[in-house]
């Protein structure tokens, strides 16, 4: 005899991810390139100088930085964020 078995998950075809959310993860990744962006560049028209205000500007050294981690802050708020529940008719 061949004996059945029954799945005891719910049959729930919900997405894992609602639009809300992945409107935080896409602000979240805007950020992080844009703060990669910012901290490309930097290159000096003569090798042999160093420009050390080129390379350590406020730019590269704090905003480029705070805008990596916050648009990483973004990414998790939009992973954990839950999705408002629609009722099933």
């Amino acid at each position: 005899m061949a004996k059945q078995i029954k799945a005891t998950g719910s049959n729930n075809n919900q997405p894992l991810f609602g639009k809300e959310n992945y409107r935080w993860m896409l602000i979240g990744m805007i950020l992080i390139v844009l703060g990669l962006l910012l901290m490309i560049g930097g290159k000096s028209k003569d090798p042999n100088v160093f420009d050390a205000s080129q390379v350590y500007s406020f730019r590269r050294i704090t905003v480029a930085p705070i805008l990596i981690l916050a648009g990483l802050a973004l990414e998790i708020v939009g992973i954990f964020k839950k999705s408002k529940v629609q009722n099933p008719q």
